[in-house]
């Protein structure tokens, strides 16, 4: 489903709330703490819940112009995170530079990897380039048994994660004694909310040590946005409207002071600026006319207005949902 048909199919919610009523006001930015940059649409992998559309056959990549313009913005600006993301990160053929760059520059880097590129012979090397670089590795692991994995990911992939994971334990990342960090990404694999992101934690943890030995650091449960891969799914399904029900039903106004797109900007592979990753995936750019890396306004972004709509449920709905997992404890 093509991203404005998305967003027609967002904006219609039968019998049902619409998210804008929740907001006398509307909703604003504080701050930018942090910025997200999403390098490629290209991935190994063809996931069925992937909100982004990542494919192997999907070519769109950032060109190296506009990764030297988003150094030179946080070179200039007190923005404390890069939040590096795709597709995989890693098939973009400027990864590397990119990292060694940003290693020079007082910032958390953050590189939300598939786990399973880093066993091709092409791409192993980036596991160095992350101790390197001392790069917070946020690692997708929809499960911790096998069948999940594989049916929402592809044949082979949760033994391919496990022996990645191990492979990453071994350089120091998840261990208490090491500064490498390693998160793990968890997200249902329906169309149902999660449980608690505390409970969740402990569970990956005793499960995963226990049969692998691995150990981690965090677990961030994110709420399955009605976008992309995951919207196709719900409308094929017949499950939209019981999906959206649920998120509205579960509505926690409580979330609003946290959520992600208020201290956020997400940059496009195009450039394009956008007030979070789910609002870029809908080709809903910032509201004003600094849309663009090419018009950055560290001051007119700050405090701009955010573009809301239907699919904001997603993030407000139980203990909410961020790209940095749950908003409330």
């Amino acid at each position: 489903m093509e991203p404005k048909k998305q967003k027609a199919v967002l904006e219609n919610v039968p019998e049902e709330k619409d998210f804008k009523e929740n907001l006398d006001q509307g909703l604003y930015a504080d701050d930018i703490d942090i910025f997200q940059i999403n390098l490629c649409k290209k991935c190994n992998l063809s996931c069925k819940h992937c909100h982004v559309q990542a494919s192997p056959q999907n070519d769109r990549i950032m060109p190296k112009k506009y990764l030297q313009k988003c150094l030179d913005i946080l070179k200039i600006y007190p923005i404390d995170t890069v939040d590096i993301t795709g597709g995989s990160p890693e098939m973009h053929p400027n990864l590397e530079w990119f990292l060694n760059e940003l290693s020079q520059m007082d910032l958390n880097i953050m590189v939300r990897s598939n786990l399973v590129i880093l066993l091709e012979e092409d791409y192993a090397h980036f596991i160095d380039v992350y101790t390197d670089n001392q790069v917070e590795l946020v690692a997708s692991l929809p499960g911790y048994n096998q069948e999940k994995v594989d049916r929402l990911r592809g044949e082979g992939v949760f033994d391919s994660s496990i022996e990645v994971l191990q492979l990453l334990n071994q350089k120091g990342f998840g261990k208490e004694d090491t500064d490498f960090t390693l998160d793990l990404v968890y997200n249902p694999a329906g169309s149902y909310l999660p449980g608690s992101q505390q409970a969740l934690e402990r569970e990956f943890k005793e499960q995963l040590n226990s049969k692998y030995g691995i150990v981690f650091d965090n677990l961030f449960s994110l709420i399955n946005s009605p976008v992309g891969k995951f919207l196709n799914y719900l409308v094929k399904s017949d499950n939209y409207k019981n999906y959206m029900h649920e998120l509205i039903n579960s509505y926690n106004e409580e979330t609003l002071q946290n959520v992600m797109c208020r201290n956020t900007v997400s940059v496009g592979w195009d450039g394009t600026l956008y007030d979070c990753d789910f609002n870029q995936m809908l080709n809903l750019p910032i509201n004003n006319s600094h849309n663009h890396l090419s018009q950055f306004d560290y001051e007119a972004l700050q405090n701009r207005r955010i573009e809301i709509g239907n699919h904001c449920y997603s993030c407000t709905a139980g203990g909410g949902s961020s790209c940095q997992g749950s908003l409330e404890e």
